[in-house]
């Protein structure tokens, strides 16, 4: 989009939101204000889709002029941090809950073991939610020359425009300048052959264009080469041992492109972008140890939060030199999320008993068994001694004292601007910032920037597309699946041999559709 903003050979840019896949508030805000920029630098900006999600009509109203398929959906519905209370479940199948979680504001496992909200998670989330959802509506109601009130209207009324045969809202948002009109993809073509002329090489009717993949590829021939590196490394999606997957920042994957990146020795720097809620305190140890290790050779280390680096996505920061975060980045959740259902009433009541031999006191110990107080005490000096050390680590990270930030540790979630005020962020800005910073603290005259990714082979990227897409539904019965779904929960349960200490934040998962 910035390279666009500055071609002369562009006049237009066309933007199909049709399938758009999730975005986080502060990807949306950023691709948001993107656009805006590349409008306001004269060039035409057209977005068109069959459906607008809440995070995708904030990108599209940047557009000159949005189009929506005539029996498309707005479904711009606000933002939402919900969640599933399931105590009186567990006390019905007769489950015991042990939570050993470290933070007050620590409510990762709160859906196991309240009904409802806490005033600490409530009070968080609200100090959340309501400066991000602010700004999307500033920023969707300026580029579409209508007041924040207009798109609270439209948000609050989307159950009853919806129920209009699913086209209530098209009328009403294009009578209220939401969106400029309606098209079908026939017209749509038409339209823009009309506009911009007919493609006379293309093999089927279209309009003159050239797609993100070739232009991407053009600017990449463009940029000058150079012997010094700056890595860009992701961790996206909940940290996990293993290798990368969608949604999935697998340690495995992360370390080798950590790895990777240290051991060329054109690698001047490396910039770390967290977009995670966290997850496998063993996974983040993982990631956290090999950062270091490219420390020990003299490389700089600067972190950019992306949509949420919170619990172990600031436990992968601490090696950083240097943090920045977006302004709407969701960060903090310093605590560990420990707990462990136990089965021992549930077996006593449907009359199934355990016995046999065992060479020490909790050599057959497992899940099906009642917490003697001895484990009691282990499992609560597990989430004790996690606690204790993960503020440690932030403390020596951030250059402030244990009793600091304990303070403001108990698992509580902040919003970057906040964020940087008590500390654990040093600078509110995106990645292009982190990457010239990373360039000035190296002392770079001229570099390159290397994104490491994963490298999937063509049949790998069918396969995975196969997979992500196939989901069908057999009409099992009711019945046997809830059967089912009984022996699946007791199956893991029984599995349970520990409890794990997870360093992850549930509030940090924003509903936006």
């Amino acid at each position: 989009i910035k390279t666009a903003a500055e071609d002369e050979d562009i006049p237009a840019v066309f933007v199909d939101f049709s399938a758009t896949s999730f975005a986080g508030p502060t990807t949306a805000i950023n691709i948001a204000k993107e656009l805006k920029a590349l409008r306001e630098s004269g060039k035409r900006v057209i977005a068109m889709s069959d459906r607008l999600s809440t995070t995708s009509y904030l990108m599209a109203s940047q557009a000159s002029e949005i189009w929506v398929h005539p029996v498309g959906s707005i479904s711009v519905r606000g933002l939402g941090g919900m969640r599933t209370y399931q105590k009186e479940l567990y006390e019905n199948l007769k489950i015991n809950f042990h939570n050993y979680s470290q933070g007050d504001f620590k409510s990762a496992v709160e859906g196991n073991t309240r009904t409802d909200m806490s005033e600490n998670d409530r009070m968080q989330r609200e100090a959340l939610l309501y400066p991000i959802w602010d700004e999307m509506k500033s920023l969707m109601a300026e580029g579409r020359g209508i007041e924040s009130d207009d798109i609270q209207s439209f948000a609050d009324g989307y159950v009853g425009f919806f129920g209009e045969a699913a086209i209530g809202n098209i009328a009403y948002a294009q009578a209220n300048n939401i969106i400029d009109g309606t098209k079908s993809f026939p017209e749509f073509r038409k339209y823009m052959i009309e506009e911009f002329g007919l493609d006379e090489e293309a093999e089927t009717e279209t309009y003159k264009t050239i797609s993100y993949n070739e232009y991407a590829k053009q600017i990449d021939d463009e940029l000058s080469e150079s012997d010094n590196h700056i890595a860009v490394i992701t961790a996206e999606g909940a940290i996990m041992e293993g290798e990368i997957t969608q949604g999935v920042a697998g340690a495995n994957g992360v370390v080798k492109q950590i790895r990777s990146a240290h051991e060329d020795e054109n690698t001047k720097a490396i910039v770390f972008r967290v977009n995670s809620p966290g997850g496998s305190i063993i996974a983040s140890e993982m990631m956290r140890d090999e950062l270091f290790a490219a420390k020990e050779k003299g490389i700089d280390v600067i972190v950019s939060m992306g949509d949420y680096a919170a619990s172990g996505g600031v436990y992968i920061s601490t090696p950083a030199d240097y943090i920045f975060a977006e302004p709407t980045t969701i960060t903090g959740s310093i605590g560990v999320a420990i707990a462990l259902p136990t089965l021992e009433n549930a077996m006593d009541y449907i009359g199934v008993n355990f016995d046999g031999v065992v060479t020490s006191k909790h050599g057959g110990w497992d899940a099906t068994q009642a917490i003697d107080d001895d484990l009691d005490k282990i499992f609560a000096g597990w989430g004790a001694d996690a606690y204790d050390r993960f503020v440690s680590f932030v403390a020596e990270s951030r250059s402030q004292s244990y009793e600091d930030i304990k303070a403001i540790a108990g698992g509580r979630v902040w919003i970057a601007t906040s964020a940087k005020e008590i500390g654990l962020v040093d600078e509110i800005g995106g990645i292009d910032d982190a990457i010239a910073y990373a360039a000035d603290m190296a002392e770079l005259e001229d570099y390159q920037v290397k994104y490491y990714g994963e490298e999937l082979s063509p049949e790998e990227l069918i396969l995975r597309a196969l997979l992500e897409n196939f989901n069908v539904s057999l009409g099992e019965p009711k019945v046997l699946s809830a059967l089912n779904g009984l022996a699946n929960l007791y199956e893991t349960l029984t599995d349970i041999q520990e409890p794990k200490a997870l360093l992850t934040c549930q509030d940090c998962m924003v509903a936006l559709d």
